[in-house]
């Protein structure tokens, strides 16, 4: 009797939240996007189904879990479907991973939104995780599951140096964002300013101060995600009212909630520089985007051929 041996293809599928990133990775991975149906009940309950085989497939699910929750539910709907459906591996590709400022308990009688949602991944049937600029390194411990952690500084990088700023200055716009500033600001041989803020309530900051010398500098504010702005249109206020030349803005993912458009369009900032992990709502004069794309496509290749993907992390 001849052996039979097992053909492991990949497919790229993805949900409603991410389908304009996830045609350019599949673009650039050289390969199409697979069917997958949505369909609506009345009440607004999503019922996601492939419409191909995927049996004995490494299917990748692309998907960012940005508000609404929908998003992420029909994420855990198509792993859930492809685990039925016998795919062999199920990578859920989560550009930007929703729910990862709950990350600790800090007050009592709250849930770790990032933790449950770990649990709820696994649960469903995802043999690992893709992700890009967490809030919190340590959210990788959350998973029992091999994690993809990428950094965004792999596409920054580049454009900051194509910037050729003079007295250039990387800027952590709060204490959290420190280490992540330091990487940038040692790879970029620049000077460093640490930002101190008091919040009156989340998402309102109340006062705000900065360490380091500001006054003739460019200065970079560097976080993962700008949510309604108000800390970097504020840093950057205080910034060049003690003097400094410019100030721009470089978070990884565009949450850009409430009045953040309408906030950025009006602030000091020069520019704000996000990627597509999130896609943007409005348009904006002072709003560049650089894609996530091509670096996602390549790990992608890396991970599919057992390759090492870290000469891929600048930072």
């Amino acid at each position: 009797m001849p052996s039979l041996k097992m053909e492991s293809g990949v497919k790229l599928f993805t949900g409603i939240a991410s389908e304009d990133l996830a045609k350019k990775i599949a673009a650039s991975f050289g390969q199409a996007l697979g069917k997958v149906e949505h369909y609506r009940f009345s009440d607004g309950e999503l019922q996601a189904s492939y419409e191909e085989s995927i049996r004995g497939q490494s299917v990748y699910i692309i998907q960012s879990t940005m508000p609404p929750a929908d998003n992420l539910m029909e994420l855990l709907l198509l792993i859930d479907a492809a685990k039925r459906a016998s795919a062999r591996h199920i990578v859920a590709v989560i550009p930007y991973f929703g729910y990862a400022r709950q990350d600790r308990k800090d007050k009592p009688r709250v849930a770790i939104g990032a933790k449950l949602v770990a649990d709820m991944l696994a649960v469903a049937g995802a043999t690992r995780v893709m992700t890009m600029d967490l809030h919190a390194d340590q959210i990788q411990g959350f998973f029992n599951v091999p994690v993809d952690h990428l950094y965004a500084s792999t596409i920054f990088l580049p454009y900051i140096n194509s910037l050729n700023l003079q007295n250039l200055t990387i800027a952590a716009p709060d204490m959290g964002g420190s280490k992540r500033a330091n990487a940038y600001a040692k790879h970029l041989k620049a000077e460093m300013v640490i930002c101190y803020k008091q919040r009156a309530k989340a998402n309102v900051v109340e006062s705000m101060t900065a360490i380091g010398e500001i006054e003739g500098r460019n200065i970079i504010l560097v976080d993962d995600l700008v949510d309604t702005g108000g800390t970097l249109c504020k840093a950057a206020e205080m910034m060049m009212e003690r003097g400094a030349l410019s100030v721009r803005a470089i978070c990884t993912h565009s949450v850009l909630s409430g009045k953040a458009y309408e906030n950025i369009e009006n602030s000091k900032l020069t520019e704000l520089i996000v990627t597509d992990t999130i896609p943007l709502t409005k348009s904006s004069s002072k709003i560049r985007v650089l894609s996530v794309a091509d670096l996602f496509a390549k790990v992608i290749n890396s991970v599919q051929n057992f390759e090492s993907i870290s000469s891929n992390f600048v930072v």
